[in-house]
């Protein structure tokens, strides 16, 4: 591997609420004309009602609740608030885990009929840009952009860099966007045995989880090279290979100018992009990134990550499958 390549809530829960209704009492119980009294027991129903519609809007709130099916949430603003900081949270009822669990199903029924993706389908203007060779002294730069921009990317680690860098593998969990297996040590799957084969899989994906990442569903091998071997591991453990639509060539580092070019004439609905984020001097990628996603937006297309593209837009069938062997990009 050259040295262009890769170096061996606090929320408001329940604040108020029950001492609300005592100062609305305290505020009516003193003797006075009987109109007050009224207007005492108005308030009383009014704050009973809107008390139950937010109940009603915590139980329903899921898609496709019944109220038969499932209990009710305690009544009140308590409750609600509760709820909402449930599914703001990562717990098995939040929002981030539900999503992860339908990205999951997506990358199950496109391994139920290919084992590679290389475009999602064109149904929609989405496109997911993906970032190879990290973690590395560049990778923090690519991600404040991403930050500043609000653009969710998707990461394909190799695992020895994360002893030197894995600062930015927590960074990436953090802002829950996926982190892909690309093995180990970026050595070329198709010349190396089943065994090693293995471990360039499994050590990658023990690395990325001491720094809280899942098991990884995606895949991309170095070079862009693989085997049948390759495959058949693949789909032991679950996991879909990720190839590209367009290959930016930053790693080449032709110029900010000519990345730029690069991207926005093979983008399409769909698309997978390649960039870098180490393996090199990166400074060109990250110099280029916000001029892509400007004008990406500018086309209407919506940047999303390669697990989102493929719940949205399911990926054709006829993806090309053919081992390759030749050293290319990645």
């Amino acid at each position: 591997m050259s040295d262009e390549r890769i170096a061996p809530s606090t929320t408001a829960a329940g604040r108020g609420a029950p001492g609300g209704e005592r100062r609305h009492a305290d505020r009516f119980s003193t003797a006075g004309a009987p109109h007050r009294r009224r207007r005492a027991v108005a308030s009383a129903m009014a704050l009973l009602a809107l008390t139950s519609l937010i109940a009603g809007i915590a139980v329903g709130s899921g898609p496709g609740t019944q109220v038969g099916h499932h209990p009710l949430a305690p009544s009140g603003p308590r409750g609600f608030f509760a709820r909402i900081h449930a599914l703001a949270g990562t717990g098995s009822g939040s929002f981030q885990a539900r999503e992860l669990a339908a990205e999951n199903g997506a990358i199950n029924r496109t391994l139920a009929y290919t084992p590679i993706v290389r475009i999602a389908g064109s149904e929609k203007r989405e496109i997911a840009l993906t970032f190879d060779d990290g973690p590395g002294p560049y990778t923090p730069g690519v991600l404040a952009v991403l930050q500043r921009e609000h653009v969710p990317a998707t990461f394909f680690e190799v695992g020895v860099m994360l002893q030197y860098f894995h600062a930015s593998t927590s960074a990436i969990v953090a802002r829950g966007d996926p982190i892909g297996d690309h093995t180990e040590l970026h050595q070329p799957m198709s010349e190396l045995s089943q065994a090693d084969q293995r471990s360039e899989l499994l050590d990658q994906a023990a690395a990325i989880s001491q720094y809280g990442a899942p098991f990884p569903r995606l895949f991309r091998p170095p070079y862009g090279v693989y085997n049948a071997t390759t495959l058949a591991l693949l789909h032991k453990y679950g996991m879909l290979m990720v190839m590209w639509t367009v290959d930016s060539n930053d790693y080449l580092r032709p110029g900010v100018a000519s990345i730029i070019k690069t991207v926005i004439s093979g983008a399409r609905p769909g698309a997978i992009i390649l960039m870098h984020d180490a393996g090199g001097d990166r400074s060109q990628t990250i110099a280029a990134l916000p001029k892509i996603i400007k004008d990406l937006r500018a086309r209407g297309y919506r940047l999303v990550t390669v697990p989102r593209l493929l719940l949205d837009d399911p990926p054709p069938h006829d993806q090309d499958v053919t081992a390759a062997t030749a050293l290319g990009a990645g």
